[in-house]
């Protein structure tokens, strides 16, 4: 049998932020079963801990159709299954695709050391615009991700992609991001930027709440108002809410997570 937990990341109140399965396991099966497992779970991502002899983790993401390279809202799950079964020892190390990822408690928050995937301009894709019913947009390019820049945080809340039509383009394992500056209107308040990830090439409309997409977000930002540190709203329909720095060619990402289910896999 394996433990499983269900938490809902970057929120305060279950319901809201981005569920995530998480997976507590001896040593990782083979990878079908991983797959027949996140594909049955149905989140966005399952998170699979494994723990190594040396007091750190071995961490893996899947979504339901492939294995990711990154995740946040999975990894700041994982960190926080470990605190609710009693790990003391932080910041807690995580092996992953993307190098060692260290998450430490700050306060009620978890704060997650990420890589810096900054974008680069990038010409043409009418079609993403198109397939994300927009006329038109900043676009650039980060190592996964597509990145669409809008005026205003409406903007962002408005867009309503052709989901068909996004699945036809070449974004790999990535997704198309959608961000604008936060300001007065409503979608923005209490934000320094607002954003929206869409990744049906990987099994994910809509994310409800991203992690991973700071790490091109933030240095993004941080190069456009010269800020370094950012409050950053996901306009979901659950929403999220975290909090980003840049640290030299690192970001840190923080937010807070509830538990919503414990039980186990019958494996």
């Amino acid at each position: 049998m394996i433990p499983y937990y269900h938490v809902d990341s970057f929120t305060d109140e279950i319901f809201g932020g981005n569920p995530a399965g998480v997976c507590l396991l001896p040593a990782f099966p083979a990878d079908i079963t991983l797959k027949r497992i996140a594909a049955e779970n149905r989140h966005s991502e399952t998170a699979f801990v494994v723990a190594r002899s040396d007091g750190d983790f071995e961490l893996r993401w899947f979504t339901p159709e492939v294995e990711d390279d990154l995740c946040g809202h999975a990894t700041l799950a994982a960190a926080y299954v470990l605190w609710l079964r009693g790990h003391n020892d932080w910041p807690v190390r995580f092996h992953t695709r993307s190098g060692i990822l260290s998450v430490n408690r700050v306060d009620d928050l978890f704060e997650m050391d990420f890589p810096s995937r900054p974008p680069v301009p990038c010409e043409g894709w009418p079609e993403l615009l198109l397939a994300l019913g927009l006329e038109k947009g900043e676009v650039l390019r980060s190592p996964r991700d597509m990145l669409v820049v809008l005026d205003n945080a409406g903007q962002v809340k408005d867009v309503k992609p052709n989901i068909a039509a996004l699945m036809k383009l070449d974004l790999g394992i990535g997704g198309a991001i959608v961000t604008a500056p936060g300001g007065l209107e409503v979608e923005g308040r209490d934000a320094d930027y607002v954003c929206r990830l869409f990744a049906p090439n990987v099994g994910i409309n809509e994310d409800a709440a991203t992690g991973s997409i700071q790490c091109t977000l933030a240095p993004f930002w941080a190069g456009r108002t010269g800020k370094q540190s950012f409050r950053v709203r996901q306009l979901s329909a659950r929403g999220g809410r975290m909090q980003c720095s840049i640290a030299g060619d690192r970001v840190r990402i923080s937010g807070s997570a509830r538990l919503y289910l414990e039980g186990t896999i019958q494996l």
